[in-house]
């Protein structure tokens, strides 16, 4: 694996997280601009706040899928360690899209969607301990937090040590990215799933 099959390997992984699924969405069904919708976020969480659930899913859809596509096809081109650096440049490119100017998302979708193309148990045990925080606490950001504190120690059962490494830079990413969120469910402020703004 040669340096500049790695820097094509980021370089595209990028461009494709940089897709901005929630704002698409968001014109494609006339809701708006979602920068000024909610908590400002362009994720599936802040589209689910104007009502539309057929868009929310969607936008999920697209940004979890767009982690998952550079993951696989990066791996199918270059090998095993370009997957690694597309799943790590997705994610930034979905955080600090170039269409967007840097402003992105907070990565979740994007990020469970790099673990099931890494390494599908590995994201599937993530995705459900998304789902239950979800289910108990109906706190997308904790569940998020929670399912992202964990993935790296899935991440070393299920897949390899290596890759563990690589998703603790991630998961430190998705805890960057929910500062406020953090700070707000400190405060018992933080709204639930399915809440409008």
């Amino acid at each position: 694996m040669t340096m500049i099959f790695l820097l094509v390997t980021a370089i595209v992984a990028y461009l494709l997280g940089s897709i901005p699924f929630g704002i698409v969405m968001a014109r494609l069904f006339g809701l708006g601009d979602l920068r000024q919708i909610g908590s400002g976020n362009i994720g599936a969480t802040n589209v689910l706040r104007t009502g539309n659930k057929l868009a929310a899913f969607l936008t999920l859809l697209g940004d979890s899928g767009k982690g998952a596509a550079a993951v696989l096809i990066a791996r199918a081109v270059f090998g095993e360690p370009a997957a690694g650096v597309a799943a790590l440049f997705a994610m930034l490119g979905h955080l600090y899209p170039i269409f967007l100017k840097f402003e992105g998302g907070k990565g979740v979708a994007t990020f469970l969607g790099t673990l099931l193309a890494l390494s599908w148990p590995v994201g599937l045990t993530a995705c459900a301990t998304w789902l239950l925080v979800a289910v108990i606490t109906r706190y997308s950001s904790l569940s998020a937090l929670v399912a992202a504190l964990l993935a790296p120690v899935y991440t070393a059962i299920f897949y390899h040590l290596h890759g563990a490494f690589l998703v603790v830079i991630l998961t430190a990413l998705i805890f960057f990215k929910h500062r406020e969120n953090i700070a707000r469910l400190r405060e018992g402020t933080e709204s639930k799933i399915g809440q409008k703004g």
